[in-house]
């Protein structure tokens, strides 16, 4: 750990940026990559599971550390993640998880990356080595440290380890899919989370709406019998929402496709209230999280989709495209920008990680 402190100071004795990479496998996503590239999942004291207590519900492991490796060790002890991590291309590191803070369909079911974050260590821009969690969760700031790295995008320090909590694997799982137009699929994904269902992912795309249940087998058979629908085969359903995970599936694939033809269009992902009408706008749409995420493959320009985001109360992020010139986030203002500063000030005060990605 001393090496890594060392080069953090030397950097920041000579104003040098340092972009902060595991895998690279969400390199695409926020804005453009600045600074001499330091790829973390390359250093072994930054690798490796630390601590993993499954009576006690939580791993350790160090943020370089493969996701693919995190899950299969806490699949053998029949424990996950509740988040569902994405792993862009099979890869995906601890760090990468916090810094982007990016969950899979049982996100508003199970809980995202900062419910799952019990506290971290970090290097700072000072190349002071601080920890944060437990009991000592908020800095002198008063701000809860360990979740705000999450989403920081890598710009308020050097994460070299990371304690999570953990959730069994659930003893039964079953996806139903109905025909379904969006407005359908928006009121009838609403309806069930407020059933009190063992509901753990919903999504509508062409024409489908599947929803997930999760839990114990004979709670699971009596939402399954009491939503009705058709269930999926086991290993249909498993594909799906694998590919919806990890964006390797027809809707991702085919966008990506499009971008790369020069087609025109960006991927857009927007956060709305979940009850949100159906947003008029050309293009293809995917919605997750029962309504609260929305992807959208559209020729739109930027400040319409913003403005149009804005107005049904939530933001919207850029989020693959061949043409960055918007910003890939909404631009802080207000509060918000005087935390982020603050907080930058505090933890990076020469401005050497990540800088830029952010905005």
């Amino acid at each position: 750990m001393d090496s890594l402190r060392s080069r953090v100071r030397d950097a920041a004795a000579q104003g040098q940026a340092l972009e902060l990479v595991g895998h690279g496998s969400k390199r695409f996503y926020g804005e453009a990559p600045q600074g001499q590239p330091w790829v973390l999942s390359r250093e072994p004291a930054l690798c490796g599971l630390r601590a993993h207590e499954p009576a006690e519900l939580y791993v350790t492991a160090g943020a370089g550390t493969p996701l693919r490796e995190l899950e299969a060790q806490l699949g053998s002890q029949g424990q996950q993640l509740g988040c569902e991590p994405p792993r862009f291309g099979g890869e995906g590191t601890v760090g990468g998880l916090i810094a982007t803070a990016l969950a899979g369909p049982a996100r508003p079911y199970w809980g995202g990356v900062r419910d799952a974050l019990l506290g971290l260590t970090l290097i700072d821009g000072r190349g002071e080595l601080l920890k944060f969690g437990g009991t000592v969760m908020k800095n002198v700031a008063g701000f809860d440290v360990a979740r705000a790295m999450c989403g920081a995008m890598g710009t308020l320090g050097l994460i070299t380890e990371a304690s999570f909590k953990l959730m069994p694997i659930p003893q039964a799982q079953v996806t139903l899919r109905f025909d379904a137009t969006q407005d359908d699929a928006i009121y009838a994904a609403n309806q069930a989370a407020l059933q009190g269902l063992p509901l753990s992912a919903s999504a509508w795309w062409n024409g489908s709406l599947l929803l997930r249940l999760s839990g114990l087998e004979a709670s699971v058979r009596a939402a399954a019998k009491r939503l009705g629908g058709d269930a999926l085969p086991v290993d249909l359903a498993l594909g799906f929402w694998n590919g919806l995970r990890h964006q390797s599936d027809e809707f991702f694939a085919g966008a990506v496709r499009a971008i790369q033809a020069g087609s025109g269009v960006a991927i857009w992902r927007l956060s709305l209230p979940p009850t949100t009408p159906v947003l008029k706008v050309p293009g293809e749409q995917l919605i997750e999280w029962g309504g609260a995420l929305r992807w959208l493959v559209t020729p739109l320009a930027a400040q319409a989709v913003r403005e149009l985001a804005e107005r049904a109360g939530g933001h919207a992020t850029l989020y693959a495209a061949l043409d960055k010139s918007a910003p890939a986030f909404t631009p802080a203002q207000g509060a918000e920008a005087q935390i982020r500063a603050r907080l930058k000030s505090e933890f990076d005060p020469k401005g050497i990680f990540n800088p830029g990605r952010l905005g």
